[in-house]
Order: structure tokens, then C-alpha cells, then sequence
């Protein structure tokens, strides 16, 4: 008699077996694929096969007998889990669809469907996406919020309900006390650190209360489970006798602990696949800690590296190599290429600024296609932060080569770069409504149909008084400082404002100053520090964007063609729409991770930009070589051509010279050709 457990697959037949393991993988793929070990850390490098590895490890366990229902595969995206899992497929037949693969939120809630209960949820509960949550946490921000007598300090304007959100999120990640974060990251809301407690506090008692969880819940409570359950936990160890793990230099604390839980059976295998060398999501909570204390964690652990890289030319590999040994704290690998030699040596290139790198990329893109060799598709232009890519976006819109932008909108189609322009628009056209209502709105308690009663009774204002731009100037407190339609909310706010726009445009400037888009930004970013500091979680790049603005317009340009010049870009952007193998890409290295193209330009490679003023000025050594993998992983994207650039002045209004990167200075002068412009 065969008897079977209760929600236990029954293992089929086992139809399928390669006998070509050692054939169809290099000998370091296949050492890692056949372990025997308890144990196992793979350190495979970029290009090297990762993912197949990966699968040809899950396939190889069922052709020894293991059933695909004993196996856990876990990974960080859908796209990977689907990619990987229909290739094991692919390998091992029918079989395994039994695998459980997923991602780490994915089997929490597979887990957590079981036993909700155990947790005080019942088993129907919801996952609040990004929405949901957003809606729950402004309505706690607004009633638990300060009074609105405290809204009339500028200086304590309180956080938007996304601000909370961010804090809460890290810290959950990371494993932190949220206020050790809010002292770390957020000091500015120290002042509101009781109104945050209760709102966070109200915010876990509201999901309980409607039987919900948000993402970070999935994680934290399948833990719990585990933790606090532990005939749970023990049947879920007896249930895996192989645990799987991809990207594990990118897991967090949660994600780190229930790697430990489920694989901590008396009889269960880990096998870790990463690469040390590319851990560089720190700033949400993921430590490369992990990685390197795997060791210490699991003694007796086996070390596998796969080095053989498929993706470059060994030009390309050399300077990655010597890019990463810069990093003292590693696991040292030498990656090798089997393709034959290109026929260019990375280039290093000098610029002045970045605007004139802009022009350059421009014009090699343009050489590059012109060609047969090369398609748009084929080149990305990857950058640290999203503002390096501001003059790039200008430079190929006025050379009409069309472009995708995965890591952000548009420059001049973020939120904070349209109301600086709305306050200059204004400035020039003081019946510019859209500008108008897009100020009025900025401000506390304020909504449209009230921006909207104001922008009206502006317009009157100016018909019935006939008001220009040039009666206005140095005007605008006296002439529209007791405009109808304003609630006790605005008027503060309203006084500041038209002050702002008397202090841009103030008879008792010279014109230079006062028609100077460079010096009306600076004033406009002081004035909307408060806003952008209770608006944005990521308030350091917003203002590095800001920063830069005035170099959208050539130099010497006046205030009405450095606004023709946006809406005229903004235009051409809309109109250039093409097929898809024809956009060139443009990426944050953080987003490019994982991807490749033929072609790759690097920008802004100069001290005080990449890497980042910030991480130089603290001396952070940790911060340091992150940034050093954020290099590595960036040139590690190339296969055929890379490009570094090398702008020697930072731009934005307080812009400064700067020295090479010392990611350049670092590499050894044989292995790169340096360009002079």
C-alpha cells in the first residue's frame, strides 16, 4: 500500500535524464551544477552564465532523484523566476512545474495562505499594493498629523505621506529601528518624530484591523511564522532538502533570515548564487555582509567561481578587472573571455564639460549608426544618477536620435524641474494660468478647484488693473497681495510667493542678473527648499537636478530663450516616436544591472560625481567601494565598444573643476586609449 501525505505532490516517474551535464556547461559551471556539497556559495562574475548554471543545478537535482516538490528556488524578480523556471522546464520535463520557485514575496505568501491564522490574519487577506498603501498612509498623515496653525512655518512643513512610507520601508529592510532611520536620514523631521510615531503605529493597526498586508509585510510575517512558529517551520525544513538562491549579494536582512530559517534543516542543501562584485542596492536595505560572512555563517561551506565570461571582448574584461581589484574586501576572481579581440581599446575621454560630453556622445552615436554594424537598440548611456543625463537628453533630441529612458522621466517632465519652469514661466507671462494653478497647488490644503477660483480671479485682476509683465515687475505684493479667493491656509504662502517673484524680477537688478536663467534658478530652488523637503524621499537628487537646470540653455542665453528652447525640446520629444530597434537607451547603472548592449558610454566619470562628492568628503570606505562596484557592473555591460568620459567641470551654480575619477587614474594606462577632444 502506497500512502501519501496530505498536500504533499506525489512524485511522478522520473522520464527524463540528460546524460551531457559536462558537455553543455564549461568545467567551473558544471563543478558548481554536480556539487555534492552541503553548502555552497557560487561566486559567478558578470556574463558568466549565472542563470544557466542556475537552472542546469535544479535540472541535475531532479535527474538524481530528488523531487522537484523538495526544491525552493528564490529570486528577486517575476521576470527571472519565469525565465528560470521555463528553462528548467525546458531540461527536465513536466516534472518540473513542481518546483517551488518564486520570488522571496511570492513564496512568503504562498507560505503565509497556509497559516495566516496562526498570525491573527484570516487566509482571505489582502496585499495592498503601492496605491492602497499610499491611500492608507495619507489619510493617518492627515489625521495624525500636526494642527494646521503649525502649516504656516515653512520650515516645518510635514512630510507627505511617500516620505513615511520610504522611512517605514528601509528600515523594515534593513532591519532597523525606524527612528534610528529617521535620525540617520530624515534628521530635518525630528520635530515630528511624535505625529510619526502615531502615524506608523495607526498605520500596522489599520491593516490588521481590514486583514490587509503591504509587501514588506509578506516578508516580516512569513519571518514571524517561522520564528514564533516552530512546527511550522519544521515541516516547511523537512519539506526542502535543497534550498536555491539567486542574487544573494542583492538579499536584505528579512530575505537573509529566511534563507537561514528554510534551509535549516538537518538534512537540507544551500546554494548561493552571486556576485560579491555587483552588490550596489545598499541604499534599500540589501548588505553584501551576507555574501561575504557566508562562510563564517555556514562553516565547512564550498566556494565555486565561475569566471569564463561570454558577454565581452577581453579588452572590455581586462579594465574590469583591474576596476574591481581597487575594492580590498572581495572575493578575487579573474574573469576570462571566449571571444576573439575587438578591434577598438576602451576609450577614455576628456571633456571640458558636460555639456561638450554631451555633443560628443551625439556625434559618436551618430557615426556608430550611420553604419550597418550598429542600431540604436545596440548602445546605452549609462549614468549614476538620473541628472547626469540631462544634457545627453538635449544633445541627442537636437540631433534628432531617438532615445528611451529607463531610468526616470524626461529632465523636463519631473515634477520639480515643471515648477521651477512654472515660476519662470509666470515671470514672463503673468497670464500664464497653467503655470499658475501648477504654483497654487505646491501649497498646504490647497486643491484644484481652489487653485483654479484663484487663477480666475489673477486674470480678472490683471484685465480690469491692465497689468504686463513690465507694470508687475518688482510689483506683484502690491498689486495682487489681497487677490479674492484665498483660504486662511494659502495666505502665508501667497505672501511669500509674490515676494519671490518682486525679488526675481526687481527693478533694482541689473538686467544681466534679473534676465539670467542661471541666477533666477538658484533663488527659485531656496525658495522651494521647504516643499521639496517635505515632498520627496530622494530630496538630494531632486535638488542635484535642480543644480544643473541653468545649463540647459547655451551660455549667455536670456530667460525667454532659455524657456522657448524647453517647450520647443519638450515638443520634439512628443514627435519622435519610432520603432523601438531604432532608441538608443539611457539607464542608471542601478537599473542597467543585468542588461547588455554592443555599445556603452559611462558619463560624468570625475571626483565629486562618480563617485559621489558625498562618499569622498566622509571618507566612507564601505560607501567607496560600492561606488567601485557601481563602476565595475557599469563596464561590465559592454561587449563590444566602451566609452568612459571624463567632463573636468561638474556644472550646476555652485559647479567646480574636478579631477578624473579615480576609477580612470586607477586603471593601468596600457589597457585604454585616451581620446583628446
Amino acid at each position: 500500500m502506497k500512502y501519501q501525505l496530505n498536500g504533499e505532490p506525489q512524485q511522478q516517474s522520473v522520464t527524463h535524464r540528460r546524460s551531457n551535464y559536462a558537455d553543455e556547461l564549461n568545467a567551473q559551471q558544471y563543478a558548481a551544477v554536480s556539487s555534492i556539497a552541503k553548502h555552497a556559495l557560487v561566486i559567478a562574475g558578470a556574463g558568466s552564465g549565472k542563470t544557466r548554471t542556475l537552472t542546469y543545478r535544479v535540472s541535475w537535482l531532479i535527474d538524481q532523484g530528488v523531487p522537484a516538490w523538495r526544491i525552493l528556488l528564490l529570486t528577486f524578480t517575476n521576470k527571472a523566476s519565469r525565465e528560470m523556471l521555463g528553462r528548467v522546464k525546458e531540461l527536465a520535463g513536466d516534472e518540473a512545474t513542481q518546483v517551488w520557485g518564486g520570488t522571496f514575496h511570492s513564496v512568503a505568501n504562498r507560505m503565509l495562505r497556509r497559516h495566516a491564522e496562526l498570525l491573527g490574519y484570516q487566509s482571505g487577506f489582502t496585499i495592498l499594493d503601492s496605491d492602497d498603501q499610499s491611500a492608507m498612509m495619507r489619510s493617518l498623515v492627515k489625521q495624525f498629523g500636526p494642527p494646521a496653525s503649525l502649516q504656516k512655518d515653512k520650515k516645518k512643513l510635514f512630510p507627505k505621506a511617500s516620505i513615511i512610507s520610504s522611512l517605514l520601508s528601509y528600515a523594515n529592510n534593513a532591519g532597523l529601528v525606524w527612528q534610528d532611520v529617521l535620525y540617520e536620514r530624515y534628521p530635518q523631521l525630528d520635530i515630528f518624530i511624535d505625529e510619526i510615531a502615531a502615524i506608523i503605529d495607526n498605520y500596522a493597526k489599520r491593516k490588521m484591523s481590514s486583514n490587509a498586508m503591504d509587501f514588506d509585510d509578506l516578508l516580516l510575517n512569513a519571518l514571524r511564522l517561522l520564528e514564533e512558529h516552530p512546527s511550522v517551520r519544521e515541516d516547511y525544513q523537512r519539506r526542502f532538502a535543497h534550498v536555491l538562491v539567486d542574487e544573494y549579494q542583492d538579499s536584505n536582512k528579512p530575505q537573509e533570515q529566511l534563507i537561514t530559517l528554510l534551509a535549516g534543516g538537518p538534512n537540507c542543501s544551500l546554494m548561493a548564487v552571486g556576485d560579491d562584485a555587483q552588490s550596489i542596492y545598499s541604499w534599500r536595505g540589501a548588505s553584501v555582509e551576507h555574501i561575504f560572512r557566508f562562510e563564517e555563517n555556514y562553516p565547512g561551506a564550498q566556494i565555486y567561481k565561475i569566471e569564463t565570461n561570454y558577454r565581452s571582448v577581453p579588452a572590455i574584461l581586462q579594465v574590469s578587472n583591474a576596476a574591481i581589484a581597487l575594492n580590498s574586501r572581495q572575493y578575487a576572481k579573474e574573469l576570462h573571455s571566449v571571444r576573439e579581440e575587438g578591434s577598438l581599446l576602451p576609450a577614455v575621454v576628456p571633456l571640458p564639460d558636460k555639456r561638450t560630453e554631451a555633443l560628443f556622445v551625439a556625434q559618436r552615436i551618430d557615426e556608430l549608426v550611420d553604419g550597418v554594424q550598429f542600431r540604436g537598440k545596440d548602445i546605452a548611456i549609462l549614468y549614476r544618477a538620473h541628472f547626469h543625463s540631462m544634457d545627453i537628453q538635449m544633445a541627442l533630441t537636437r540631433a534628432h536620435i531617438p532615445f528611451r529612458i529607463t531610468s526616470g522621466l524626461r529632465f523636463f517632465e519631473q515634477a520639480h524641474v515643471k515648477d521651477v519652469v512654472a515660476l519662470l514661466r509666470l515671470l514672463v507671462n503673468p497670464r500664464d494660468q497653467v503655470a499658475l494653478r501648477r504654483i497654487i497647488v505646491m501649497y498646504p490644503r490647497v486643491g484644484a478647484l481652489t487653485a483654479q477660483k484663484l487663477a480666475d480671479n489673477w486674470l480678472t485682476q490683471l484685465d480690469e488693473q491692465n497689468l504686463n509683465s513690465s507694470s508687475l515687475r518688482g510689483h506683484f505684493v502690491e498689486q495682487m497681495g489681497a487677490l479674492k479667493g484665498q483660504n486662511s491656509a494659502l495666505k502665508p504662502h501667497w505672501q511669500e510667493f509674490l515676494a519671490l517673484m518682486d525679488s526675481l524680477d526687481s527693478p533694482d537688478l541689473e538686467e544681466s542678473e534679473r534676465n539670467n536663467p542661471s541666477e533666477l534658478v538658484a533663488k527659485i530652488t531656496e525658495y522651494l527648499m521647504p516643499y521639496l523637503r517635505s515632498n520627496y524621499e530622494d530630496l538630494a537628487e531632486r535638488v542635484e537636478d535642480l543644480k544643473h537646470l541653468h545649463e540647459a540653455s547655451p551660455s549667455g542665453a536670456v530667460l525667454d530663450d532659455f524657456l522657448a528652447d524647453m517647450a520647443l525640446l519638450s515638443e520634439m520629444d512628443k514627435q519622435n516616436v519610432q520603432d523601438d530597434d531604432e532608441l538608443v537607451t539611457l539607464s542608471s547603472i542601478h537599473q542597467a544591472k543585468g542588461l547588455e548592449w554592443k555599445v556603452v558610454f559611462v558619463l560624468s566619470l570625475s571626483d565629486g560625481l562618480f563617485p559621489h562628492r558625498r562618499v569622498l568628503e566622509q571618507g566612507d570606505i564601505v560607501g567607496l567601494e560600492e561606488e567601485t562596484r557601481l563602476f565595475y557592473v557599469a563596464v561590465t555591460r559592454a561587449q563590444d565598444q566602451l566609452y568612459l568620459l571624463y567632463p573636468r567641470y561638474s556644472g550646476g551654480y555652485d559647479g567646480q573643476y574636478c579631477p578624473p575619477s579615480r576609477f580612470l587614474t586607477g586603471l593601468p594606462k596600457e589597457l585604454v586609449e585616451v581620446w583628446e577632444c
